[in-house]
């Protein structure tokens, strides 16, 4: 039977895997808005997710406050380790949020609110990077507290890590682009995907590849029994998952290239939780000893039996209202 803990693990994981996907594709409109040919264009660009980007920020909500309720450990370890760009990030999704609707309202300070909107989205994408790097790389604990420095996350692997990200969305972006519009905006989406996706398949094999150094434990999990059937059977997957995407892309489709592209993010997730497993902080604190006691995790899970089935109601709800293409003649405005 499978523990408390363990389940709230895989709550947390879906929660965040969730956010990166719903949210991943909404920043990277924001990091392609500069590239677009026209204003008409970024209006159409930030109507295909004005309707829904709000309700994707629910899920990063929903994985940071579980992992303060349920891995009070962890999250006081892990917030000192990463305050700075963490900080960063709520800056920058606070300024692209409020773009949304300051942009509508201005003429004059309208290249404003398109930085605003552009920065923060790249901002953002960059420093959820970095913070991952800093967790792959390991963060120093003793006696149960955060025992590094304070930008012990700038490092070379972070910086890679949080560019790898950038891109990664960026391809979301351009895919999702490709699936919503219509006319010259998607055919321009649809000449940025194939690059963006040959940008994101180099990064993620170079952060594959530094990754096992970053800790011994990568390397026992990765290169030996059973691991190393991962390391033949990830990359294989991501390969297969890169050439539908690039055929479909050349077939001009409009639905699948946005489904490989999450496919590919899954798979690198999933690649995440195998390295981890069964540490929520390597090397240093397993799943069992970062949570709460089981009395506690029992009584949250309860809650979360209800509220996750209608988080995802919801979401699947909006998604499928405002499902189609975007007509270039009407605003959600």
């Amino acid at each position: 039977m499978l523990e408390l803990s363990t389940i709230w693990a895989g709550i947390i994981a879906f929660a965040v895997l969730t956010y990166v996907i719903l949210d991943g594709f909404d920043l990277g409109i924001g990091i392609l808005f500069p590239f677009a040919k026209t204003d008409k264009d970024r209006d159409v660009m930030m109507n295909s997710v004005t309707p829904v980007w709000d309700g994707n920020e629910t899920w990063l909500v929903m994985g940071g406050g579980g992992l303060f309720a349920v891995f009070p450990l962890a999250y006081s370890v892990v917030m000192p380790a990463i305050y700075l760009p963490v900080i960063v990030m709520l800056l920058a999704l606070v300024f692209r949020g409020v773009a949304f609707e300051y942009r509508w309202r201005t003429v004059r300070a309208r290249w404003f609110w398109d930085v605003a909107f552009h920065g923060g989205s790249t901002l953002a994408a960059f420093c959820q990077g970095i913070a991952l790097g800093a967790l792959v790389q390991g963060i120093p604990v003793e006696d149960r507290l955060y025992a590094g420095g304070q930008w012990d996350w700038l490092t070379p692997f972070s910086i890679l890590t949080g560019v790898a990200l950038v891109i990664g969305y960026a391809l979301l972006g351009a895919t999702w682009l490709n699936m919503k519009t219509k006319g010259e905006l998607q055919r321009q989406m649809r000449s940025f995907a194939r690059p963006l996706m040959l940008m994101t398949l180099a990064l993620i094999g170079l952060v594959s590849l530094l990754t096992p150094f970053q800790d011994p434990i990568y390397l026992i999990r990765w290169f030996s029994w059973p691991g190393v059937v991962f390391s033949v059977l990830v990359p294989a997957i991501v390969a297969v998952v890169a050439w539908i995407l690039d055929r479909s892309l050349r077939e001009k489709r409009d639905y699948q290239p946005f489904f490989c592209a999450i496919a590919l993010f899954v798979v690198c997730f999933i690649g995440i939780g195998i390295s981890f497993y069964p540490y929520m902080l390597p090397p240093s604190l397993t799943i069992a000893e970062a949570a709460a006691p089981d009395s506690s995790l029992a009584f949250a899970l309860v809650g979360a039996v209800v509220l996750l089935p209608a988080i995802l109601a919801y979401t699947a709800y909006t998604y499928w209202v405002f499902r189609g293409k975007i007509d270039p003649e009407e605003s959600y405005h």
